[in-house]
């Protein structure tokens, strides 16, 4: 039986007397061709173990599972793991965990060096990812469905005015990304006011830049976000995060090459780091 359809969904719904949660964000997708690209974007073999966050009834969980060894699908709601074990059930090679993606340890779930697949829910797409990616799991590659907006944000780059920010120094910081293709909104029951797209991360073996400590580097780039309007030199003397005087600003941007007058918004990630290794240097040194 193939869940990803509309009337298998509606079906499955029906049975359980399932009415979704908005608070969980939960929109199921009923295209059977989107389920299966979207296996294909994570290019899943039989030596792959994948993570499914947030399977629902399961429709992409079989997908995984015809092409996975194993897939773990990690789901919050407790109403939905009796269904997931029934839609599921011809399946040996998945596992059903009740648990939150937020707090759950992927590691000793999956082991090392395995793949993150799911249809993430809106409100919760940028602590998930981020979550995998700074806590330093042994995660391979995320392939994730998320609103169109943070997808773009995700791949953004200072030539893309607004949607380049933190966000977008995180993900790509870690990761090679890419959008692999939009969603519309009417292929989910129920419909979302928004499209989707389907991103692609790969987590690269080493960060895009090096930087002297990690934790100074984004707080330089989180401050530099703050209050976009704001030059890269008042944006970093005023951030109460970080504690800059301005001659050390204006030092360090001056040693840099960066003219003081520059939105942050303007600099990519090696920029940044050039930036915040100068700033350490002189601030703790």
């Amino acid at each position: 039986m193939e869940l990803g359809s509309p009337s298998q969904t509606k079906e499955i719904l029906q049975k359980y007397n399932l009415n979704l949660k908005k608070s969980l964000g939960q929109n199921f997708l009923v295209d059977g061709n989107i389920l299966r690209n979207i296996v294909g974007v994570a290019d899943i073999t039989k030596d792959d173990t994948v993570v499914e966050i947030g399977p629902g009834i399961g429709s992409l969980t079989q997908q995984l599972a015809k092409e996975a060894g194993e897939v773990i699908a990690v789901e919050l709601d407790d109403r939905l793991i009796p269904v997931l074990e029934d839609t599921l059930a011809e399946y040996d090679n998945v596992k059903i965990k009740h648990g939150d993606a937020l707090e759950v340890d992927f590691d000793q779930l999956a082991g090392k060096n395995y793949k993150v697949v799911a249809n993430l829910p809106y409100y919760i797409t940028t602590p998930i990812v981020m979550r995998l990616l700074e806590e330093d799991f042994s995660v391979d590659k995320i392939v994730v469905m998320v609103q169109k907006e943070v997808a773009e944000r995700m791949v953004a780059s200072p030539e893309d005015g607004k949607d380049y920010g933190v966000l977008s120094i995180g993900v790509q910081y870690h990761t090679a990304a890419n959008i692999a293709f939009n969603v519309p909104s009417s292929v989910f029951i129920p419909q979302p006011r928004v499209d989707s797209a389907v991103v692609s991360l790969t987590v690269r073996e080493e960060s895009r830049a090096e930087v002297l400590d990690e934790k100074f580097f984004f707080k330089v780039v989180r401050a530099s976000f703050q209050q976009r309007r704001k030059t890269i030199r008042n944006a970093l003397s005023k951030a109460a995060n970080i504690d800059l005087s301005r001659d050390l600003v204006d030092e360090a941007l001056e040693r840099v090459g960066i003219d003081s007058r520059r939105r942050g918004e303007k600099l990519n990630i090696e920029q940044f780091a050039q930036l915040s290794d100068l700033l350490f240097k002189l601030k703790y040194n």
